[in-house]
Protein backbone atom coordinates (compact mmCIF):
# COMPACT_ATOMS: atom_id res chain seq x y z
CA UNK A 1 0.00 0.00 0.00
CA UNK A 2 1.34 3.35 -0.80
CA UNK A 3 2.03 6.09 1.60
CA UNK A 4 -0.25 9.33 1.34
CA UNK A 5 0.71 12.52 0.03
CA UNK A 6 1.71 15.64 2.52
CA UNK A 7 -1.56 17.03 0.49
CA UNK A 8 -3.63 13.98 1.74
CA UNK A 9 -2.35 13.67 5.35
CA UNK A 10 -2.86 17.01 5.94
CA UNK A 11 -6.39 16.95 4.14
CA UNK A 12 -7.09 13.79 6.06
CA UNK A 13 -9.91 13.98 8.73
CA UNK A 14 -7.67 11.69 11.25
CA UNK A 15 -5.12 14.47 11.53
CA UNK A 16 -6.72 16.07 14.02
CA UNK A 17 -9.49 15.97 16.50
CA UNK A 18 -12.60 17.32 14.55
CA UNK A 19 -15.43 19.15 16.73
CA UNK A 20 -18.19 18.53 13.70
CA UNK A 21 -21.26 16.56 14.76
CA UNK A 22 -22.95 15.80 11.50
CA UNK A 23 -26.66 15.01 13.12
CA UNK A 24 -26.60 18.57 14.87
CA UNK A 25 -24.29 21.37 13.42
CA UNK A 26 -25.28 22.69 10.50
CA UNK A 27 -22.86 21.63 7.52
CA UNK A 28 -21.73 23.73 4.79
CA UNK A 29 -19.53 22.78 1.88
CA UNK A 30 -16.42 24.62 2.05
CA UNK A 31 -16.98 26.58 -1.54
CA UNK A 32 -19.58 27.99 0.34
CA UNK A 33 -17.81 29.60 3.27
CA UNK A 34 -16.36 32.88 1.50
CA UNK A 35 -20.14 33.74 1.20
CA UNK A 36 -20.76 33.06 4.65
CA UNK A 37 -18.02 36.04 5.88
CA UNK A 38 -18.41 39.36 6.17
CA UNK A 39 -16.35 41.06 3.14
CA UNK A 40 -13.08 42.39 3.63
CA UNK A 41 -12.34 46.42 4.08
CA UNK A 42 -11.40 46.61 0.60
CA UNK A 43 -15.37 44.84 -0.67
CA UNK A 44 -13.76 41.61 -1.45
CA UNK A 45 -14.33 38.16 -0.37
CA UNK A 46 -12.15 35.58 1.28
CA UNK A 47 -10.37 33.60 -1.17
CA UNK A 48 -11.08 30.14 -1.05
CA UNK A 49 -7.87 29.14 -1.34
CA UNK A 50 -7.47 30.89 2.50
CA UNK A 51 -10.22 28.36 3.83
CA UNK A 52 -8.12 25.86 2.66
CA UNK A 53 -5.04 27.10 4.22
CA UNK A 54 -7.39 27.30 7.53
CA UNK A 55 -7.99 23.88 7.09
CA UNK A 56 -4.59 22.65 6.13
CA UNK A 57 -2.09 24.71 8.11
CA UNK A 58 -4.03 27.29 10.13
CA UNK A 59 -3.64 30.64 11.40
CA UNK A 60 -1.18 30.77 14.62
CA UNK A 61 -1.93 27.04 15.39
CA UNK A 62 -5.81 27.25 15.11
CA UNK A 63 -7.22 24.72 12.09
CA UNK A 64 -10.70 25.22 11.12
CA UNK A 65 -12.55 21.97 11.75
CA UNK A 66 -13.91 20.24 8.59
CA UNK A 67 -15.37 16.23 7.34
CA UNK A 68 -15.19 14.63 4.37
CA UNK A 69 -18.34 13.10 3.02
CA UNK A 70 -18.75 11.59 -0.47
CA UNK A 71 -16.14 13.52 -1.93
CA UNK A 72 -16.62 16.87 -0.15
CA UNK A 73 -15.08 18.49 2.34
CA UNK A 74 -17.82 20.38 4.87
CA UNK A 75 -17.53 22.79 7.54
CA UNK A 76 -20.09 23.66 9.69
CA UNK A 77 -21.39 27.16 10.83
CA UNK A 78 -20.54 26.22 14.39
CA UNK A 79 -16.74 25.05 13.85
CA UNK A 80 -16.46 28.28 11.33
CA UNK A 81 -17.42 30.15 15.17
CA UNK A 82 -15.25 28.60 17.28
CA UNK A 83 -12.44 28.96 14.46
CA UNK A 84 -13.01 32.91 14.56
CA UNK A 85 -13.35 32.95 18.38
CA UNK A 86 -9.82 30.92 18.76
CA UNK A 87 -8.04 33.33 16.95
CA UNK A 88 -9.83 35.99 18.84
CA UNK A 89 -8.48 34.84 21.80
CA UNK A 90 -5.27 36.79 22.92
CA UNK A 91 -1.91 34.57 24.48
CA UNK A 92 -3.28 33.78 27.74
CA UNK A 93 -6.34 32.24 25.93
CA UNK A 94 -8.71 35.45 27.27
CA UNK A 95 -11.03 37.08 24.78
CA UNK A 96 -9.98 40.17 23.32
CA UNK A 97 -12.04 43.19 24.05
CA UNK A 98 -15.46 42.67 22.18
CA UNK A 99 -16.98 45.45 20.21
CA UNK A 100 -20.37 46.95 20.52
CA UNK A 101 -21.43 45.37 17.27
CA UNK A 102 -20.52 41.83 18.80
CA UNK A 103 -21.90 42.26 22.52
CA UNK A 104 -25.40 43.23 20.50
CA UNK A 105 -24.96 40.12 18.98
CA UNK A 106 -24.53 38.03 22.50
CA UNK A 107 -27.20 39.91 23.73
CA UNK A 108 -29.36 38.94 21.02
CA UNK A 109 -28.42 35.10 21.07
CA UNK A 110 -28.90 35.13 24.73
CA UNK A 111 -32.30 36.88 24.44
CA UNK A 112 -33.24 34.34 21.49
CA UNK A 113 -32.29 31.49 23.69
CA UNK A 114 -33.85 32.76 26.58
CA UNK A 115 -36.67 32.78 24.97
CA UNK A 116 -36.71 28.90 23.49
CA UNK A 117 -36.24 27.74 27.12
CA UNK A 118 -39.19 29.79 28.53
CA UNK A 119 -41.53 28.72 25.23
CA UNK A 120 -40.25 25.28 26.03
CA UNK A 121 -41.38 25.35 29.66
CA UNK A 122 -44.52 27.31 28.63
CA UNK A 123 -45.82 24.31 26.58
CA UNK A 124 -44.83 21.35 29.27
Amino acid sequence: MREPTPDEQSFSPIHSQCFIDIACDELIPIREVPKRLPKKPCGKRIHISAVYRWMQKGVRGVKLDFVFIGGTRYTSVEALQRFVDRLSMNDRGIPRESTPRRRQMEIDTAAREAKRILDRRQRH
